[in-house]
């Protein structure tokens, strides 16, 4: 069977596979915050300056200077998104139509994360990372459309270099490199169940031609295919290097500020993307992630025990305008997301010398705009974090956030040659996080 080179009919499936995003949180395009438990506590309300404990390097390298001594972090991250479909109704040319909706298509994944700062004397610090910047899970089973649903399997991870600079008592700077590598499985279906007689064969092969501006013949599908057939199977995986910059200003040490910046690099994933009958239809794709940006500050109120911290963020989504082939550069399906902005803002309360408490609340806003998808839900979201440390010794602590993060309900229409469905998303989770940290 000779080469093909696009998706058939869920495109947008292929996008959820290698959504490889940048550290941000699991929120617009499915980015996700899982470098620490404190953070997951407040919300990551002034992540990029807090500095309690080494993983601040993963947002704001210039923060590593507020570090006197060698500080490791070690955790992981448990994300439960809970993705449910409503009010939904099918059409389809060669299934029966109907309503259709699911309650839950997000399963468990976790993130680990670990990191390590070093101050090399009074000016210089350096610090490695290794996280997972995306970790997820979803399925469908066989009671819902195949080709919008099936199942969708998301590994990825950041190794992160950087070295920070203090210039005087007030300012720091930092930069640092970041390589990103991503594998996504993804396994679509088709929504047909019973032999196909040669006119529906023509259908499926016309609305595939008309899709890929192939040349598919009738007589090259299979005789029968059930809702357990193949449409889409993906195995793909890529890497890039990115890099980020940031500064930060100390009034005092109760009171200090922080601007970051991380430029996302262009991921071409290959793999094994298979179509229907084992069409091979691309070997390569070009995944842009978004660069971001933020400004982080924290207020300790002198003569108090209570600590305010915020955060402003910026992401550059409308950089994901499309998903296509590299060569040559077809598009598979068009997304235009919006540019996204979020703001976070958490209170930390030092009970005593062994507890620290912490709440956050933030709001993020969705990166979708006029084109919506199932396979890639998205939405503004809400988030509300507590959490807490626990020190058994001065130089050790560990700790525990939780996040419950709501979404609201978007109404999306798909359809993909044969089918279209009409339908409500909706996204929740549960972000839950467990950190020790150690100075020496």
């Amino acid at each position: 069977m000779p080469m093909k080179k696009l998706n058939v009919f869920t495109t947008s499936t292929i996008a959820s596979a290698l959504l490889l995003a940048a550290p941000s949180s699991f929120a617009a395009g499915f980015q996700l915050d899982a470098q620490s438990a404190t953070g997951a506590g407040r919300a990551f309300a002034g992540d990029g300056i807090i500095a309690d404990n080494a993983s601040v390097m993963a947002i704001n390298p210039a923060a590593m200077a507020l570090f006197d001594k060698t500080s490791f972090s070690m955790g992981a991250t448990a994300i439960k998104p809970m993705i449910s479909v409503e009010d939904g109704y099918y059409q389809s040319h060669l299934s029966p139509n109907g309503d259709v909706s699911y309650d839950d298509a997000g399963n468990l994944a976790v993130a680990p994360n670990m990191f390590l700062v070093v101050p090399v004397n009074d000016k210089w610090a350096v610090g490695a990372g290794l996280y997972s910047n995306f970790g997820t899970e979803s399925e469908f089973d066989d009671s819902f459309p195949s080709e919008y649903g099936g199942t969708s399997s998301i590994i990825s991870a950041e190794l992160a270099l950087a070295a920070s600079y203090r210039l005087n008592e007030h300012w720091s700077f930092g930069a640092g490199l970041d390589l990103i590598y991503g594998h996504g499985e993804f396994k679509r279906g088709i929504g047909i169940d019973k032999d196909l007689s040669p006119s529906a064969k023509a259908i499926i092969a016309k609305a595939i031609n008309t899709k890929l501006n192939t040349n598919i013949k009738p007589k090259n599908l299979p005789d029968n295919i059930s809702s357990d057939s193949t449409l889409v199977d993906v195995d793909a995986s890529g890497a890039g290097l990115g890099w980020n910059v940031g500064t930060t200003y100390e009034l005092d040490e109760n009171n200090r500020w922080g601007i970051s910046y991380h430029a996302s690099p262009e991921i071409h994933a290959k793999g094994k993307i298979d179509g229907p009958a084992g069409i091979t239809l691309a070997d390569e794709i070009v995944v842009p992630l978004p660069d971001f940006a933020q400004f982080s500050g924290y207020n300790h109120f002198k003569g108090t025990k209570f600590a305010l911290s915020y955060t402003i963020g910026w992401t550059d989504w409308s950089k994901f305008n499309d998903l296509a082939t590299a060569d040559p550069d077809i598009t598979l399906q068009k997304f235009e997301w919006r540019d996204t902005w979020t703001a976070a803002i958490g209170g930390t309360y030092y009970l005593n010398d062994q507890w620290t408490l912490r709440a956050g609340y933030k709001f993020d806003q969705g990166a979708q705009d006029e084109i919506t998808t199932i396979a890639v839900p998205d939405s503004n979201r809400n988030w509300l974090s507590a959490g807490f440390s626990y020190a058994p010794s001065s130089d050790s602590s560990i700790d525990f956030g939780l996040t419950y993060l709501l979404g609201v309900d978007v109404d999306a229409h798909e359809e993909h040659g044969i089918s279209s469905i009409d339908a409500t998303t909706h996204t929740d989770a549960i972000i839950a996080g467990v950190q020790y940290s150690k100075t020496f």
